[in-house]
């Protein structure tokens, strides 16, 4: 269902770190003065895939599990659309994971957030794929987001924030918007959005965040850096954070400038009957 309404009052419980994304996402946007009408959130399912609700902006509440596959749509129907989708680390890491992995070789110019709060929280904290050992009897190992990310050759946009962090999370996502609004490709960003009814980890976090951008040999455009610097965070029981992934190039690598090239795209296309008999003739034709 598509939706430009007025916001609602968010349903979430009184500390969730999807908060902070929220007032992120309001921000940047502000920042980069996008107007509510060229602005499209795909939310996914979960606590996390109704932001959209509380933004007054064109949303889409999407299938399980499919949110990149239905803001990549909208993307190439209207390229001059800013388009973001947001979920959950089980909607998008567990049965979105095909979406997930392609989404970085499409390099559609879409925002991606995911708030990652390691368990299912709108279906009362099982373990989700990052949960750690031990979760509610969780005894697979995490999945990590940011190594997969980092291991796919595609010129993304790659980065982690902390809801803990409002700050810093508002000048990645305004990173990544201009990124995307450049049409320089696909913006992946994780949030670590803590949920404080079935996995309260804030304290834990704020403990164990290090800003890769700190570190030495930190070089935002050299991938094979990257994923050794945060694979020694995450040996050091350390959780990394920052941009990622920034490319060298400042070219227009989107999958819509591919696919569309200078094109409106089919949903600004001019369908009229004039300018269009012949092509309609032909078509009707073909079908005979």
């Amino acid at each position: 269902m598509v939706q430009s309404a007025k916001a609602v009052p968010p349903i979430w419980c009184p500390g969730c770190g999807d908060f902070g994304v929220l007032a992120a996402v309001k921000r940047a946007a502000a920042d980069l003065k996008i107007p509510t009408h060229e602005l499209v959130l795909v939310g996914g399912i979960g606590c996390s895939g109704s932001i959209h609700n509380f933004l007054e902006i064109n949303g889409l509440h999407a299938l399980h599990g499919r949110l990149l596959a239905q803001a990549v749509g909208v993307k190439l129907a209207n390229p001059a659309l800013t388009v973001v989708a947001a979920g959950g680390d089980g909607d998008g890491y567990a049965i979105g994971m095909g979406h997930f992995m392609h989404a970085f070789k499409k390099n559609a110019s879409i925002l991606y957030i995911v708030m990652n709060n390691e368990t299912y929280g709108l279906t009362k904290g099982q373990a989700s794929p990052t949960s750690q050992i031990g979760f509610e009897g969780n005894v697979e190992p995490p999945f990590r987001p940011i190594l997969t990310a980092l291991s796919i050759p595609a010129p993304n946009f790659i980065a982690r924030t902390f809801s803990g962090d409002p700050k810093g999370m508002t000048a990645i996502l305004e990173e990544a918007l201009r990124f995307n609004r450049e049409g320089r490709g696909f913006a992946f960003v994780e949030d670590l959005s803590p949920c404080v009814t079935y996995n309260d980890t804030y304290k834990l976090w704020r403990e164990k965040v290090l800003d890769v951008s700190k570190l030495p040999d930190y070089d935002p455009t050299d991938r094979k850096t990257m994923f050794r610097l945060c694979y020694e965070v995450l040996e050091q029981g350390r959780i990394p954070i920052g941009v990622m992934h920034r490319p060298k190039e400042a070219a227009r690598e989107g999958l819509e400038a591919k696919l569309l090239g200078e094109k409106l795209g089919p949903a600004r296309t001019d369908i009229e009957l004039a300018p269009n008999l012949t092509g309609y003739q032909k078509l009707i034709a073909g079908l005979a």
